[in-house]
């Protein structure tokens, strides 16, 4: 079994990289791709460092709901924003006894005490719900919390409304009042500040995918038999960690490190990289250096520093015998033993120079044979687990729900 080696193809005209005429030609070419790579991921870390992340906004507003419960004495405090597609409000953030189940309710906007304060963008104080018609009483009937009294403030970023801040009830049964307002309000405003800042985050972090993905592509289709291999290891690396209950941040480093694995093949030339037979000791020494070269493009990029030790040791082996570095069993990083699983499934399932594609269940199969030796007990039994139930694969989110 060959999974963890790369085998070339043909070699054909390639339109995006175009074919040197001398081996000089070929190294001068791969040095200026190189620098023009790492110009491009430089600027996605310039961009990218000016937002924050969305684990840090998912804290604020819970940290904001707690004072502001705190400091009103209310029993429940939710955070609604508005999916601006279906015109409906749904709960971000939500604290108090129900917040686990109003995560599943979703609001029509024109309707409720929240649905008015986001339409006429006021500020809205009702201290007996039961007298007021605009009172939605199928969330109380959802929930089994009793409503009495409700404040309600707008979350208004520049001239946009994002969202509604709710707190309900006084612990001591007494109504909100003006300083209540006032302090809700204040506060509603940095709510309103994240939320946007988080937006603008996930834009960009959908940029930085993009163009990941395109520079990836790019490497791949040096090869024909590698077309689409990077963003197909990235989503069986995703499949693993995500049966291991990865963070949203821990995912999202596995993302681009699947993506970016094989960048390094930027700096091997095509007679080595597309060769239709059989690679000598002497052009496997030169195909072995790929994850170093691969950690020499992004280590200048900051914000891709969490996916170095993926990209390198992506071809280590749990028995020590891999490469660059030799690591062994749990010195290597876990996200790079997930790799080295999702990359040799990929390249066993399928087509090669040297063999048509095998078949998914031989391949695990394979997965298996090799548990202990070649592959990472851990990392082999997480992604055939997220393998066999991939159609629950679970997406990185900005603002992800609280727990």
């Amino acid at each position: 079994m060959r999974p963890n080696t790369t085998t070339t193809s043909e070699t054909k005209p390639t339109p995006w990289l175009g074919i040197p005429q001398t081996e000089a030609e070929s190294n001068q070419q791969t040095i200026a791709e190189r620098e023009e790579y790492r110009k491009r991921l430089e600027l996605l870390y310039r961009v990218g460092k000016k937002v924050g992340s969305a684990s840090e906004v998912t804290r604020l507003l819970g940290q904001i709901l707690r004072m502001t419960q705190q400091t009103l004495r209310a029993s429940a405090s939710s955070v609604l924003l508005i999916d601006q597609g279906s015109k409906e409000l749904y709960f971000q953030t939500a604290a108090g006894k129900a917040k686990s189940r109003v995560k599943q309710i979703r609001l029509d906007l024109d309707s409720g005490i929240a649905g008015w304060v986001a339409r006429h963008v006021k500020p809205l104080v009702v201290n007996d719900v039961g007298q007021d018609p605009r009172f939605h009483k199928e969330v109380d009937k959802a929930t089994g919390f009793v409503t009495r009294s409700v404040l309600a403030v707008p979350m208004v970023w520049g001239h946009e409304v994002v969202g509604v801040l709710e707190v309900l009830n006084k612990l001591d049964g007494s109504g909100f009042n003006e300083q209540d307002l006032e302090a809700s309000t204040a506060l509603a405003a940095t709510a309103a500040g994240a939320v946007s800042n988080a937006r603008l985050h996930q834009a960009v972090l959908d940029g930085y995918k993009s163009t990941v993905k395109a520079l990836a592509a790019a490497i791949d289709a040096r090869d024909p038999y590698t077309c689409g291999h990077s963003q197909r290891v990235m989503e069986y690396a995703l499949l693993g960690a995500t049966s291991l209950s990865f963070s949203p941040e821990e995912l999202q480093t596995i993302e681009f490190g699947g993506l970016l694995h094989d960048i390094g093949k930027i700096g091997i030339t095509d007679s080595i990289l597309r060769k239709s037979g059989r690679l000598t000791t002497d052009e496997w020494s030169v195909m072995h250096k790929h994850p170093l070269i691969g950690v020499n493009i992004i280590s200048k990029v900051p914000f891709l520093q969490p996916t170095t030790d993926l990209v390198l040791h992506h071809h280590e082996r749990f028995d020590g015998r891999g490469y660059p570095d030799r690591l062994k069993g749990e010195n290597i990083t876990l996200g790079a033993r997930l790799l080295a699983v999702a990359d040799a499934f990929d390249t066993m399932t399928t087509d090669r120079s040297y063999r048509p594609a095998l078949g998914v269940d031989i391949a695990l199969g394979e997965l298996a044979k090799y548990i202990g030796t070649q592959f990472c007990p851990v990392a082999a039994e997480a992604f055939v687990h997220g393998f066999k139930e991939r159609p629950t694969l679970r997406q990185v989110h900005i603002l992800p729900a609280e727990q």
